[in-house]
């Protein structure tokens, strides 16, 4: 007589939670799919002994010699469904299982670009936006059916959305579960389905949404609207809408960060003489002092004058980077004015001076050359 209680590894006062335990450890080592024939023997053994130790009744018949424990032991009370059904869980025994596959499921995400000025992306703006997308059907209103009509029980699997099989196996039958295929798992079936969207609940249309952009987007931002999406089959909720900015390139100033760099041409004779001159901002004309003496390299800052920032209060700053320009062309008149200036400052013949080439003036060169 084949010990059960042996087999599986527990004591004979082994409760029936520490028995099914030990069978399942036991089950996934031993599982022909893992072991191949070499493990199909033991397999079979510790399934009979869990069959026989798992049912109380049968138990306490082992336990007072009235079952015998060999070969035939299993009898017509082994059965491969209680087997498979503890190991696998209910979805793969003979009994329950998942249940229909909800015919209402989430619709996808979308992805709409947008085109901004950096006035938009610095102040913040409203749009609205046309978007294609599915919209919930509103002659079924979700339901796929045509109106008056409503989906019906499917008669091949009973609404379960899966039906039962027998596989022959070495073991012997076992019975498994699939999709049913005459409702597609659903559970249900629809006998008239809605003209309007032909049964899938929704239909596609253009729609307009309102956009609320905050002050200090960039170029790849995307703003996140939840459940602006497509409406999912069956009516199901809504994926998000994200929007993409996309900059449109500004003919003045270029944008780093919060802050917005322009250059502005200043004649030789104001850059030493100092001025007032007006600038164009993203606030419109603005009066600007130049010290006399002002160098080629001067950089004018206006504080708060860039960009609004996305995370925080406040804004950027302008930087305005003066380029002094020297007079050609000059007449008679002026030549002579200039050789007097120079004449009193000691500079008919200057003499040059050699010095290691500034970050400044790389910084110039860059911008030129990329066209800034």
């Amino acid at each position: 007589m084949t010990d059960y209680y042996q087999s599986l590894g527990v004591s004979r006062d082994a409760s029936t939670e520490e028995i099914k335990r030990a069978y399942r450890k036991l089950a996934r080592k031993y599982h022909p799919d893992v072991m191949g024939d070499e493990g199909a023997e033991k397999f079979k053994e510790i399934s009979v002994a869990h069959d026989v130790l798992s049912d109380p009744a049968k138990r306490q018949r082992y336990d007072s010699g009235g079952m015998d424990g060999g070969a035939g032991g299993a009898g017509a009370g082994f059965a491969f469904s209680d087997i498979f059904e503890s190991f696998f869980g209910a979805a793969a025994g003979g009994g329950g299982g998942r249940g229909p596959i909800p015919r209402a499921r989430r619709g996808q995400d979308a992805l709409v670009p947008i085109e901004l000025t950096l006035e938009e992306e610095a102040f913040g703006a409203h749009k609205e936006i046309p978007v294609d997308t599915a919209v919930v059907c509103s002659t079924c209103h979700g339901s796929c059916a045509r109106p008056g009509t409503s989906p019906k029980p499917c008669t091949v699997c009973g609404g379960r959305g899966s039906v039962q099989r027998v596989a022959r196996s070495f073991l012997g039958n076992v019975m498994t579960q699939q999709r049913c295929d005459a409702c597609q798992g659903f559970g249900s079936t629809i006998p008239e389905p809605c003209p309007e969207c032909s049964g899938e609940g929704r239909v596609r249309t253009r729609r307009t949404i309102d956009v609320d952009v905050p002050a200090g987007v960039e170029d790849g931002t995307r703003i996140k609207l939840v459940a602006q999406g497509e409406v999912g089959p069956g009516g199901g909720p809504a994926g998000d809408l994200y929007v993409e900015i996309h900059e449109k390139r500004h003919p003045i100033f270029t944008r780093r960060g919060d802050d917005l760099h322009c250059t502005s041409a200043l004649p030789m004779t104001a850059a030493a003489l100092g001025t007032t001159v007006t600038l164009d901002t993203l606030d419109g004309p603005q009066e600007v002092d130049i010290a006399p003496g002002t160098q080629g390299d001067a950089v004018i800052t206006l504080r708060g004058k860039g960009m609004g920032r996305l995370r925080g209060h406040g804004r950027g700053d302008l930087h305005i980077h003066l380029d002094i320009t020297v007079p050609t062309n000059l007449d008679e008149r002026q030549t002579e004015l200039l050789h007097e200036l120079a004449q009193l400052r000691g500079e008919e013949r200057p003499e040059a001076r050699v010095a290691p080439v500034g970050a400044g003036m790389f910084s110039r060169l860059r911008d030129k050359f990329a066209g800034r």
